[in-house]
């Protein structure tokens, strides 16, 4: 199983519109996913041990895993093309 982490500025309000249209997305593609929350701060420490972040704020750069822009996500301006990002990087 897939572990994708959504990431947000405070771990509440944004990820979790972006953690259900994800968890959505993937359902319907047939991909099993673990896709858990979590706030900027908490990539401060050792880099999580996840398949894909997918964020709706700016995220260390160093952390050795895929991460993937939730703005379209929340906006609805490219959509489509972020959700086929986030399944060709879990594929």
């Amino acid at each position: 199983m897939k572990k994708v982490l959504i990431i947000c500025g405070t771990g509440v309000a944004t990820s979790t519109v972006v953690a259900a249209k994800v968890r959505d997305h993937l359902a319907a593609q047939g991909i099993e996913a673990d896709v858990s929350q979590g706030k900027v701060m908490d990539l401060m420490g050792p880099a999580p041990e996840v398949d894909l972040i997918v964020a709706t704020t700016e995220v260390p750069a160093t952390l050795g895993v895929p991460v993937v822009r939730a703005l379209p996500l929340l906006t609805g301006i490219g959509e489509d093309a972020a959700l086929a990002e986030i399944v060709s990087a879990l594929s």
